[in-house]
């Protein structure tokens, strides 16, 4: 017997029986009819899902359709299904073909781009070699130098000559630079690691104390030394700039002041004795930078190489140049001798203030500071960016290079002091100094083997192992300069106290 179901007059397969009129329906069709009538579909009497009674019976086999029932119709539909699998297996052949043609071009592009990271690689180490020897590459960002301009006319009242124009870097500048640092770079490797028998040891260092401090050299009414520098030949010889816009040189074994420099109109923030004239340097924020003689006490010269304040100063081992840094984003490299400004440069990426400068021993690499938080390294020659520090956060405030030209020392606004190795370009030692600590000044003394730090209070390190071998908190202010005398016989320090200071046995 064969259950037919009344609406579909097919057989079900889940057939099920309406105790209404006793007739078989598909019970999903009788679900969807009662759903929308509520009655049975044969006499019109209510109906409701619970009343069905569903029926047990094995899974029904369904007839075979009409066509499939001769031999004929069978092996047509076998065939149908033999094209169906050939029509596949031939989609499936062409879709590999493409797959492998794929495959093929990109184990070709793979095997390009190994050989093109290979040559990379190469010239990344060639070029970090170069500049470990001081014979940097080609930079790293492009810096854009700007025109040169028109030499400012001469001032009035004894006013020295204000120049600004950019005569370039010409040949033979470029050779001097060079002759001197190979110079250098010959001394250097004669004398090897090899300390000065003169240069006090660590555990004599260790004993240092105050001797003296001197309060008198700047005005009151406007406290603060905010710069600090001791003449590299005679080291009794200091130079202090002060936010009363006066550079004073102070005689330490006299303990006098030799003279009192007056002409900028506002702060002193950067101040360099020169190693072998009686020429001093000072940078303000008034945009200038002020050439200085020490027998006359007047100012010689004006360079005016920025169109904002002067952040930072340094002086070239030949003597002869001066790199300053600026707020208006540039560097610029002067003669000190004429005031002429010989390049300006920028890093237009970057688009950020430069907070300091500082020549590399051998002068043919420098660093600069920025107010983002980088240390730049640039090329002299090639006025080009060769690498990059970052790590620090906040403004760099200092940095400060090795004797050996090995190290850079930086420090910045976020109250740790960062050791970078510059033949690897990569920091090798971070000192986490105490919260809210202020790095303000980094110095090496004359032969690479402490480093003095100056901010919330003044920290000397032995190089090499970086261990703290001195501690003075006698400031009642920020301190802003240290400095080394010869062979570290003394330590001097200056700060927002107002107060110069000397530390020694």
């Amino acid at each position: 017997m064969s259950l037919v179901c009344a609406i579909s007059n097919e057989v079900p397969e889940h057939p099920c029986v309406s105790p209404v009129s006793s007739q078989v329906f598909e019970r999903r069709l009788i679900e969807k009819y009662i759903a929308e009538n509520g009655t049975d579909p044969m006499n019109g009497q209510p109906l409701s899902e619970e009343q069905l009674v569903d029926i047990k019976v094995s899974h029904p086999i369904r007839p075979k359709a009409p066509s499939a029932t001769s031999i004929p119709a069978i092996l047509k539909s076998l065939q149908d299904e033999w094209d169906a699998v050939m029509l596949h297996s031939f989609t499936l052949r062409q879709q590999l073909q493409t797959t492998r043609q794929e495959l093929s071009h990109a184990l070709y592009q793979h095997d390009a781009a190994c050989r093109v990271i290979a040559r990379l690689t190469k010239e990344v180490t060639a070029a970090r070699e170069a500049l470990a020897t001081l014979k940097p590459q080609a930079g790293l960002v492009a810096p854009q130098a700007v025109p040169a301009s028109q030499p400012a006319a001469a001032g009035a009242g004894g006013e020295p000559m204000e120049i600004s124009e950019q005569v370039g870097m010409t040949p033979e500048i470029i050779q001097k630079l060079q002759d001197k640092a190979t110079i250098l770079t010959t001394e250097r490797k004669k004398r090897g690691k090899t300390v000065p028998e003169e240069l006090v040891r660590a555990e004599d260092l260790s004993k240092y104390r105050q001797v003296a401090s001197h309060a008198g050299l700047h005005s009151a009414s406007i406290p603060g030394i905010l710069a600090l520098d001791l003449c590299p030949s005679d080291t009794n010889k200091v130079l202090t700039g002060g936010a009363d816009k006066n550079v004073v040189v102070f005689d330490k074994s006299e303990e006098q002041i030799v003279a009192t420099l007056k002409g900028h109109t506002k702060k002193v923030t950067s101040v360099i004795y020169h190693p072998s004239q009686s020429v001093v340097f000072s940078a303000s924020p008034d945009n200038t930078i002020r050439v200085w003689s020490v027998a006359g006490g007047n100012c010689v010269q004006v360079v005016r190489a920025h169109e904002a304040g002067v952040t930072g100063l340094s002086l070239h081992a030949t003597g002869d140049y001066l790199l300053s840094s600026s707020e208006d984003q540039y560097w610029a490299f002067s003669d000190i001798q004429t005031g002429r400004v010989l390049t300006k440069v920028t890093d237009e990426s970057a688009g950020c203030a430069l907070t300091c400068a500082q020549f590399h021993p051998d002068g043919l690499i420098f660093g600069t500071g920025t107010a983002d938080s980088q240390i730049k390294i640039w090329d002299l020659k090639e006025r080009t960016n060769v690498a990059n520090f970052p790590g620090h956060s906040g403004p760099v405030t200092s940095i400060a290079f090795s004797e050996n030209g090995y190290y850079l020392a930086t420090g910045a606004q976020d109250s740790s002091l960062k050791l970078w190795d510059l033949r690897k370009l990569k920091n090798f030692k971070t000192i986490t100094l105490d919260n809210n600590y202020e790095v303000k000044s980094l110095v090496f003394d004359q032969s690479g083997t402490y480093l003095a730090v100056g901010g919330s209070d003044i920290r000397v390190y032995i190089c090499k192992q970086w261990s703290e071998v001195l501690n003075f908190t006698d400031h009642t202010g920020l301190v802003t300069g240290v400095a080394f005398g010869e062979n570290a016989q003394f330590l001097t320090s200056a700060g927002m106290d107002r107060s110069l200071k000397f530390y020694s046995l």
